[in-house]
């Protein structure tokens, strides 16, 4: 039996083994590729998306397991705000492979929803879970306090 699904406002009828991770639903069946395979054993974050809000790492999130709307980079947010947040990536030159900064951002926007002026340990505490292989951390950091404030002017 098909499994019913939102992801970025759009309903899906998912007709795969229920034990599929999200991240191959997301990229092989819906065709959003903006989520990334990295570890497989969600320890680096790369496959970052949101399920009603919470980041949650889309690898090890079964289909029959999901338990509200999803929201992967392609659907983040109002225009504007993921703007601020685009913006502030590169303002702060954050990406230089690319590879894990939709996990990034996925992760950042979670952060920022719920804490909308996150101190220097806030952010290192919520981002932990997301490797940057280039190690641009401090950058990231930057790009965060950077969306705050640009959204908070908003």
């Amino acid at each position: 039996m098909p499994t019913s699904l939102t992801i970025n406002g759009t309903a899906h009828n998912i007709d795969l083994p229920d034990e599929v991770p999200l991240l191959w639903v997301l990229r092989d069946e819906v065709g959003l590729t903006g989520t990334k395979f990295g570890c497989g054993v969600a320890a680096c974050g790369a496959c970052t998306v949101q399920i009603d809000g919470e980041a949650v790492r889309s690898c090890q999130v079964a289909l029959s397991d999901v338990w509200g709307e999803v929201t992967t980079i392609e659907g983040l947010g109002a225009p504007e705000a993921m703007a601020k947040i685009q913006q502030a990536w590169v303002d702060h030159q954050v990406a230089q492979c690319g590879y894990c900064q939709s996990g990034q951002i996925m992760q950042a926007a979670a952060l920022l929803a719920e804490n909308p002026s996150p101190s220097d340990a806030e952010i290192d505490e919520a981002m932990q879970g997301n490797l940057c292989r280039c190690g641009t951390y401090p950058r990231i950091r930057a790009a965060i306090h950077s969306a705050a404030g640009k959204l908070k002017e908003a």
